[in-house]
């Protein structure tokens, strides 16, 4: 039997490393910062799903309200 598999399936916190978890947070900022806002090759910062992702992964936090996803990059971004 198949269960339907969603974005909350099995959804834990620590899947990653706290260490991994700041490493590519750092990468994404560093990118983010270097001015033309271009990002890196993911896509352009305020379109990614790397933020939400890795949140996903390290926090076991799922966020998918645009809202809460602005105030987090801005957060993380400044």
């Amino acid at each position: 039997m198949h269960k339907k598999i969603t974005c909350k399936t099995g959804l834990k916190k620590n899947v990653i490393s706290k260490n991994v978890f700041e490493r590519e947070i750092a990468l994404c900022q560093k990118l983010n910062n270097e001015g033309d806002s271009k990002g890196c090759n993911w896509g352009k910062c305020t379109n990614c799903g790397v933020i939400p992702l890795l949140i996903k992964l390290y926090g076991g936090v799922l966020i998918e309200d645009k809202k809460e996803l602005k105030e987090v990059k801005k957060e993380i971004f400044n």
